[in-house]
């Protein structure tokens, strides 16, 4: 994956993530990509990606008119990651490249910090 442009001083999106982000919010104005950590999955925290609009506390980053929406408590496990996009014959979405994940498990859906 080749390293996608700051589109804030902690977040990087690449440009696939960004034509992706721009495809699905297309059709619904002001909405964006909104990336969560949750508690769950083998390792004990997972992602979670649904289209949204911002809120009053959350970070939002821009990159050529695709948002990026995070909340605050999100953003302390995100610091730092790179948002790609990929579609493959056998799997196909977004993914976070995460440097603070010390350790993932075997399907790779959920990490540890």
């Amino acid at each position: 994956m080749s390293r996608g442009q700051p589109i804030g001083k902690m977040i990087l999106l690449s440009e696939n993530a960004v034509s992706k982000i721009k495809q699905l919010s297309a059709e619904k104005p002001g909405m964006g990509l909104r990336v969560k950590v949750v508690g769950g999955g083998c390792s004990g925290l997972q992602y979670r990606m649904e289209l949204d609009g911002a809120k009053e506390r959350d970070k939002v980053f821009e990159r050529d008119g695709a948002q990026l929406i995070v909340d605050k408590k999100s953003f302390l496990y995100l610091n730092g990651s790179e948002l790609d996009y990929s579609e493959e014959l056998m799997s196909s979405g977004f993914k976070v490249v995460n440097p603070n994940a010390k350790r993932t498990c075997g399907c790779g859906e959920s990490f540890v910090v």
